[in-house]
């Protein structure tokens, strides 16, 4: 028996691609139809992480924990991780923001260098339909609210955790000891809230805060600033530093200024340069909110916005105390 197909000039089976035909033949008489492009595969969602400087070790260590989430992950989604290499360029931040829709990222996890300046371009991005998380540093609500946009923010309550290491300080300190603390910039919310936290414990003890100035995160700056604390107020007893890039600088002065043992330093962020100085004593405490796991921690909500489409909120992560063994508290 031989099969005719129309269409096909009466050839029959035998003298054409038998697995063609055959295959033909079993999708006309099954009423199948060939996949089209609905039915293949989604690509996957690509994520930009976007963080402040670089040259900051607590950024290398949040970049280095989203690089191994995606290796993890790979089959989930692909990330495109950046920062500035300045804290406070803040308009380059900017212009990577702006080439992550240029280029039309799926979602952007962003840790702002500066609260307020960023918010008109990640609403931007959202307008642009990517999902947009905000990590570390949260944007600030009344600009926010003026520019009607909802940003998630994932990230650790930064004045509770600096109320803890505040707390932990004022066990080594008298009441009415003179204390310092070094803030962050002046256009960060998180910096502010470290402050905040930091006078709270200190208000509580009944300390006598006498300076209260930034070091814009720097180690230099700091640095430069306690040193002038240290020669200008020889009662000084402690120094509360919003990072520890800033505890860096300030136990530096502090040990050119033949002062080291005499005035407490205390810290944020626990990051691995502050290591030996915790053991030693030289730090008294820090706080750690997680580097590594931070930027994860966005990058996870995003991808659960892209699947989900539901109503942003936001989400408090881990910020723990990390303490020196050293002297037993003051009496």
């Amino acid at each position: 028996m031989t099969i005719r197909i129309s269409g096909l000039g009466g050839a029959s089976l035998p003298r054409l691609a038998g697995g063609a035909i055959l295959a033909a033949v079993w999708i006309l008489a099954s009423g199948c139809q060939p996949a089209g492009p609905s039915e293949r595969a989604e690509p996957k969602p690509r994520v930009a992480l976007i963080m402040k400087s670089l040259a900051n070790e607590f950024f290398l260590t949040m970049e280095n924990g989203a690089r191994a989430h995606q290796r993890a992950h790979a089959d989930q989604y692909d990330l495109l991780a950046n920062g500035i290499k300045d804290e406070l360029d803040v308009s380059k931040q900017i212009d990577l923001v702006e080439q992550m829709i240029a280029q039309k990222v799926d979602a952007i996890v962003i840790a702002p260098a500066d609260s307020k300046a960023l918010v008109a371009v990640a609403k931007k991005a959202q307008d642009a339909g990517i999902a947009v998380v905000n990590i570390d540093n949260q944007f600030d609500a009344q600009v926010l609210a003026d520019k009607q946009a909802r940003i998630p923010f994932v990230g650790p309550d930064n004045r509770k955790g600096a109320r803890r290491v505040g707390e932990h300080l004022a066990k080594h300190l008298r009441s009415g000891d003179a204390v310092a603390i070094l803030e962050g910039a002046p256009n960060a919310f998180n910096g502010i809230q470290r402050r905040l936290g930091f006078e709270d414990a200190m208000k509580a003890a009944g300390m006598n805060i006498i300076s209260s100035q930034s070091g814009y995160w720097e180690t230099d700056k700091a640095n430069q600033v306690v040193a002038a604390l240290a020669g200008e107020h020889p009662e000084l007893k402690a120094v509360l530093c919003a990072n520890d890039s800033m505890a860096l600088g300030a136990v530096a002065a502090l040990r050119a200024a033949g002062k080291a043992g005499q005035v407490r330093v205390v810290g944020y962020d626990n990051i691995s340069a502050v290591q030996n100085l915790l053991r030693e004593g030289r730090i008294l405490a820090t706080a750690d909110q997680h580097a590594d796991q931070l930027a994860v921690f966005g990058i996870e909500y995003a991808l659960e916005m892209l699947r989900t489409r539901g109503t942003p909120a936001d989400r408090e992560t881990p910020v723990d105390l990390v303490t020196a063994p050293g002297p037993s508290p003051q009496p």
